[in-house]
């Protein structure tokens, strides 16, 4: 969990700086760590007219996990939700507000 939660601030911050203008993502990786477990992730986003929407997916050896949610600002206010999804089918939602100065 701890993983998830600073992806979400990384992504939160990263939201905060895309501009008004049109914006999308894309990225996918994956790899072997040293106990020969291998893992996988992929994602994308887009944004636009203040609005910005993600997905996220990991693979590894305990299971998926995904992150779905997204973020909208308006008049230096952003506000928004993820739902995070365990192997297992149990969900988590988050949601969160920030001022940008």
């Amino acid at each position: 969990m701890k993983a998830l939660r600073q992806f979400a601030i990384a992504s939160a911050l990263l939201i905060a700086g895309v501009s008004a203008a049109d914006a999308g993502w894309s990225r996918s990786g994956g790899g072997t760590g040293p106990r020969g477990n291998s893992w996988s992730s992929s994602g994308g986003g887009s944004c636009y007219g203040g609005s910005c929407t993600s997905s996220q997916k990991f693979t590894g050896r305990r299971g998926t996990y995904t992150r779905d949610g997204g973020t909208s600002c308006s008049g230096g206010t952003c506000s928004g939700g993820a739902t995070y999804t365990g192997p297992a089918g149990n969900s988590v939602k988050r949601s969160r507000s920030f001022t940008v100065n």
